[in-house]
């Protein structure tokens, strides 16, 4: 698997719109501008979030976004299906006909099922939330750099 920049930039972007929506919806100007990602590209990521629900917007001079469920109920797997779709590797693909399903069924089972379970435990089991702690962790000893 690997982890796009539209997935890498929304779980950016998410981090700041949790940490800075506590009491007020957030610009996507600012949290583009803090986090050094095309506004333009933000929008994007954003229209997949809101149509997954994982954000709703407010509209006008005094609107912006804001997370539709606490972080604690945004699982990464909930994020990345949304930018990407279905994250998980293919199944092995074996024409009806084959004489010799022996080999792709064991490569199934013992890798391709395996791998894709532990990664759907994995992405289910880190919050929004779980990011939002660690992140203040880096932001509570200044190592910063985006000073979201």
């Amino acid at each position: 698997m690997k982890l796009s920049m539209k997935s890498r930039y929304g779980l950016r972007a998410l981090i700041d719109l949790s940490v800075n929506s506590k009491n007020e919806q957030v610009a996507l100007g600012g949290i583009a501008e803090r986090n050094n990602i095309s506004p333009q590209y933000l929008e994007q990521v954003f229209a997949s979030l809101r149509k997954a629900g994982i954000v709703k917007s407010i509209k006008g001079s005094q609107g912006g976004y804001f997370l539709n469920k606490p972080a604690e109920q945004i699982t990464i797997s909930e994020v990345i299906e949304a930018l990407e779709g279905d994250y998980r590797i293919e199944a092995e693909d074996v024409p009806e006909d084959c004489d010799y399903k022996a080999a792709p069924e064991t490569i199934q089972k013992l890798v391709i099922d395996k791998v894709n379970y532990e990664l759907e435990k994995i992405l289910t089991g880190i919050t929004l939330y779980d990011l939002e702690k660690e992140y203040q962790t880096y932001v509570d000893y200044g190592q910063d750099m985006y000073y979201i």
